[in-house]
């Protein structure tokens, strides 16, 4: 039980975790302003701003760093893991996403006019620059008011 209760005291996993639910809850009023609607499944929808993946990671690597030390094996495996996880959303994924969005009008005109069922591919993917960025940002502010106030 000892074990249990160590997990629930873990402050830099919950800085990832507070870091990914605040960038999911913004991604459905950065959707909506947008938009003009509200869109419920962009509380766990990939793509948009902020990137989630980055704002996890992030937060995770700035929380171990916090808590372990800039200079530690710890913070080089995880600030590894964010480059990764960064250039992932902004190259292989948003990559699909605009293969889709080109796969989804091919479909749509070869469809038009025939009893085919379309179908429509996911085209929010990946990530722009700009929505890592803020990502990454949001991670390392979680990050900073999670030690000010002394949950790391």
């Amino acid at each position: 039980m000892h074990n249990f209760s160590e997990f629930w005291a873990n402050g830099v996993l919950w800085c990832a975790i507070i870091s990914w639910a605040i960038a999911q809850l913004l991604k459905v009023f950065f959707d909506y302003a947008r938009n003009g609607c509200f869109d419920a499944t962009r509380l766990v929808g990939t793509g948009g701003m902020p990137s989630s993946h980055t704002a996890l990671v992030v937060a995770l690597t700035a929380a171990v760093g916090i808590k372990c030390g800039f200079a530690s094996p710890d913070f080089a495996v995880a600030a590894i893991l964010s480059a990764v996880v960064m250039y992932d959303a902004t190259g292989i994924r948003r990559a699909a996403g605009r293969q889709a969005t080109a796969l989804n009008k091919i479909i749509k005109e070869m469809t038009e006019g025939h009893p085919v069922k379309e179908v429509h591919l996911k085209e929010l993917l990946g990530h722009t620059p700009v929505e890592v960025i803020a990502g990454a940002v949001l991670g390392v502010v979680v990050a900073l008011v999670l030690q000010y106030i002394g949950w790391l």
